[in-house]
């Protein structure tokens, strides 16, 4: 079955983990809090509505630059494909959405960003390569 691409934006919700396989590829993963935003015309003023609970994993050079540049609390976009995971652990049973994310950047509409370009001349392991 194809996974759909979709855009998530959110906050950096957790620290970032960063791991190896036992094959020596570089993993990340973290948790991202994405809130529906809604205008209160009785307050005039923008609400956070309900949050949906992401377990984001990045790999190989995204997860390096990830390790490196993000956060927690930091606002984001990831794009990626979700699937939903169920899970049973001490008698208690319930679902995760997992991001597997391709791209992740800073919200620049909440705040600025420098960025730095990495030159790696040992590897080519962006999906964006021809």
């Amino acid at each position: 079955m194809h996974a759909s691409t979709t855009i998530v934006t959110g906050n950096v919700a957790t620290d970032p983990k960063c791991a190896t396989t036992p094959e020596g590829i570089p993993y990340v993963t973290f948790r991202l809090a994405a809130s529906e935003r809604k205008f209160d015309r009785e307050a005039n003023r923008w609400i956070d509505g309900d949050v949906t609970w992401y377990s984001v994993v990045t790999w190989r050079a995204l997860a390096e630059n990830c390790a490196q540049s993000l956060k927690k609390g930091d606002p984001i976009f990831a794009v990626g494909r979700i699937h939903l995971r169920e899970w049973q652990q001490d008698g208690r049973t319930g679902s995760t959405l997992d991001l597997t994310a391709e791209v992740l950047g800073h919200d620049l509409t909440r705040g600025t960003a420098t960025f730095e370009r990495l030159r790696r001349m040992d590897s080519v392991e962006t999906s964006h390569a021809a």
